[in-house]
């Protein structure tokens, strides 16, 4: 089997099983700026490689892209590095099930360049990667132990990437797995507090994305968020504790919605009392996306606004912390655009994660200055500000919103790290020069 198309379509549990007949334990995938194409670690896996130089739209000239079959429960590891102009690949490792291979790589390059985009206009000095482990469904996923075993292997398997991309928490993934991928690598951040990390990221990123919407509110000269009504899709780690902040800001209700039971037991019960409806739903359910509010926060999974759900929006405004909002960034921005929908893109307001963890080796101090500025109005290039920024650009010159933003995040994602240049770059060029999908 050598087709691209055969090869992607296959279940992860049957390109597993491709992958051990061709005795392939570990591959990659990089760019070759010269040429221009994708480059395979395994001459039967090149026709994969070329249909990701024929794919524009997700495949944008990704460094690398580095997988390794997991031992005792089969599942694919991966590490997604975008760009390391700015410093390292750094980004969370997402734990979630996909039909076919496609879907997970094409999630995992979409999640790499977005936090490039992320971190280059929040400032950091690092590029932007994303690590995902696809679910094995003959495992039971929850279970501590299997749980223990995936995330150490995980780490080991990040360590021999030589630092070119630097882990966190993600969707699907807990604080307290960290600690084990922490066992098997120094490349990650978010761990515990007790160990030294930052631990969970869901406050700040919330609290991010109440800027977001301020700034959309303000911008549309609709007062304040007191009084309005939020449709909340995820009641997850940003989900529930957004939820709080909003009704600190005096919103009358929030309508949520979210796939795991115990998610919508939690915000029952943490917001008893409060005007907050909360439903649990079928994965493919899209009945959130026509409720009747101000705001429509995204706060679980990417590629959610599309051909689909826009027309069924009714909301002034989308805003929230899912990253990849748009499936299609062009054909889906120009849609929200043109329907008049107020959109305020993700890699602009759901930075706080990443900036809560990213530098955690120089230390904590109380309030600090170099995280709070970025909830403020002051600082230029605050979230308020730069979504802002974005909003009366967009208006100013009639373009989309994700384009301006994007725009602004490209240029600044290809300034290189001002101590250390592209060192992400030369360390993929050592690991593939050193064989590494042999060792």
């Amino acid at each position: 089997m050598s087709d691209k198309h055969q090869l992607l379509s296959l279940s992860p549990q049957d390109f597993i099983k491709f992958l051990t007949e061709n005795k392939i334990k570990k591959f990659y995938f990089v760019f070759n700026h010269t040429a221009g194409t994708f480059l395979a670690s395994h001459y039967i896996l090149q026709p994969i490689a070329d249909y990701f130089s024929e794919d524009k739209r997700d495949f944008i000239e990704h460094e690398g892209m580095f997988f390794q079959v997991s031992g005792k429960y089969e599942m694919l590891h991966g590490a997604f590095v975008h760009s390391t102009n700015r410093g390292q690949a750094a980004g969370g490792v997402r734990f979630w099930k996909y039909d076919n291979i496609e879907n997970y790589v094409r999630d995992g390059v979409r999640l790499a360049a977005g936090m490039t985009f992320k971190n280059a206009l929040a400032g950091l000095w690092w590029g932007g990667g994303k690590g995902v482990i696809m679910h094995n469904p003959t495992y039971e996923w929850n279970d501590p132990e299997v749980r223990k075993h995936i995330y150490k292997e995980y780490g080991l398997f990040i360590s021999s990437l030589k630092g070119c991309y630097v882990t966190a928490e993600d969707l699907g993934t807990k604080v307290k797995d960290m600690i084990d991928v922490f066992s098997g690598t120094r490349f990650t951040t978010c761990i515990p507090p007790e160990l030294g990390g930052s631990g969970v990221p869901a406050i700040p990123t919330a609290r991010g994305v109440v800027c977001g919407m301020e700034a959309a509110v303000d911008f549309l000269k609709l007062g304040s968020l007191q009084g309005k009504t939020i449709a909340v899709q995820g009641l997850g780690h940003v989900g529930i504790p957004l939820a709080g902040f909003l009704f600190e800001k005096g919103v009358s209700k929030i309508i949520g919605c979210d796939v795991n039971p115990d998610n919508v037991k939690e915000a029952k019960e943490k917001y008893e009392g409060q005007n907050i409806e909360c439903r649990l739903v079928d994965i493919d359910d899209t009945s959130i996306f026509s409720e009747e509010c101000v705001i429509f926060s995204p706060n679980a999974t990417g590629a959610i606004l599309n051909s689909k759900t826009i027309p069924m929006l009714k909301a002034k405004i989308v805003c929230g912390a899912a990253n990849n909002q748009l499936e299609d960034m062009e054909s889906d921005g120009k849609v929200l655009y043109e329907k008049g929908i107020t959109f305020v893109p993700d890699f602009l307001t759901n930075r706080m994660g990443i900036v809560n963890c990213a530098n955690e080796q120089y230390g904590y101090v109380n309030n600090d200055s170099m995280i709070e500025q970025h909830f403020s109005k002051d600082w230029e290039y605050s979230i308020y500000n730069s979504a802002i920024k974005v909003l009366e650009e967009s208006k100013s010159i009639n373009k989309k919103t994700a384009e301006i933003a994007l725009k602004i995040a490209d240029e600044l994602s290809k300034v290189n790290h001002p101590i250390f240049g592209h060192r992400g770059k030369e360390i993929i060029k050592s690991l593939v020069k050193n064989e590494w999908h042999l060792n």
